[in-house]
């Protein structure tokens, strides 16, 4: 165990040296570089030579970098570039780093939260989070909400493609709302967060992406205003809401009819047992430390959690009003329910 917990220590750290590596640009000065001294790569980037000869130490006995000890020379090469600097890309794990270093930025008021049992708001985090957030999702929708995701529900890319009505709950930085809004023109999509710093965020991001079939809105899942909606949808965000029922409940009510109500949530077995794997290991982690504080903070206070599994969810969105729960779709970190009247 002790060697166990020495290899997670390595790992610790070595995510404080792939977060200086982003922030300060270094991996990206090697991408695409070539195999290159340290006196090189200190010239390059304008960088302290004695620092760099530590962090290039640390990094390539993690693996995160080559070095080749008879040239003594370092190399970032495309597939690790793809994981500690390519921007976008679906493998780039910056995003998921930024958020575990902000967790350890407010280590005393996650202590605090975990021994009381009180809530914590979202809005109580650091600012880190709310952009690794983002940062770490972004390229996982951008991958798959349009071609995969949204093409998995019954009939919903026809009525989008039309020109659909559309709420996009629980939004953050918007880039979910944004990617719909520039793939579906004719379309209109309202992006809505209770959290107004995200939502500003959100407005900014669409303002630059050029969208114009986008509006936002601070509300909460269950109070947000508008109806005759085609689709709802919620990114990774229902179990962190304190009554995702009476939110599941105000979402079918501001729903069409024949409207749909797509939930993606974190990949999960319906037991603990089914989870016990690194991913789970991570995303109990983030839970407990993020999400189910957040919920305990709202009314309710259900607690859900990162892991709550299909069978859990189905029941919410049942008891919210929702007869109809199906699994539509899945990738290895996300599930998609679809979920109608």
């Amino acid at each position: 165990m002790a060697g166990k917990v020495m290899h997670d220590v390595a790992g610790a750290v070595s995510l404080m040296m792939a977060y200086l590596g982003d922030q300060a640009g270094v991996f990206a000065a090697m991408d695409g570089e070539g195999p290159i001294t340290l006196d090189q790569l200190a010239a390059k980037t304008g960088m302290e030579p004695k620092y760099l000869r530590e962090w290039l130490g640390s990094v390539s006995a993690a693996g995160y970098v080559d070095f080749d000890p008879v040239a003594e020379t370092f190399y970032l090469p495309p597939e690790k570039a793809l994981v500690f600097t390519r921007e976008g890309q679906p493998a780039c794990m910056q995003g998921f780093i930024q958020a575990v270093i902000a967790q350890y930025e407010m280590h005393e008021k996650a202590v605090d939260v975990f021994r009381s049992g009180k809530g914590r708001p979202w809005s109580d985090h650091s600012q880190c989070l709310f952009c690794g957030t983002d940062r770490f999702f972004r390229p996982g929708y951008a991958a798959n909400l349009v071609s995969n995701w949204l093409p998995a529900l019954d009939g919903v890319v026809e009525r989008l493609e039309a020109g659909a009505k559309v709420a996009d709950i629980g939004c953050g930085y918007g880039s979910s709302t944004v990617l719909m809004a520039k793939a579906f023109p004719r379309s209109t999509f309202v992006g809505i967060d209770f959290h107004e710093p995200s939502i500003s965020a959100a407005r900014k991001q669409a303002a630059e992406a050029g969208v114009t079939n986008v509006s936002f809105q601070v509300a909460k899942a269950q109070d947000f205003a508008g109806d005759g909606f085609d689709l709802a949808c919620i990114f990774d965000a229902l179990h962190d809401m304190g009554d995702p029922v009476g939110a599941a409940a105000h979402i079918r009510a501001a729903l069409k009819p024949d409207g749909v109500f797509m939930v993606v949530e974190p990949m999960a077995g319906d037991t603990m047992a089914e989870n016990m794997h690194p991913m789970g290991q991570i995303f109990y982690g983030f839970s407990c430390m993020g999400c189910v504080p957040a919920s305990l903070a709202q009314e309710v206070g259900l607690g859900l959690g990162a892991q709550a599994g299909e069978k859990r969810l189905a029941a919410v969105l049942n008891e919210g009003g929702f007869a109809r729960v199906r699994r539509a779709t899945q990738t290895p970190t996300n599930m998609v329910l679809e979920a109608r009247n």
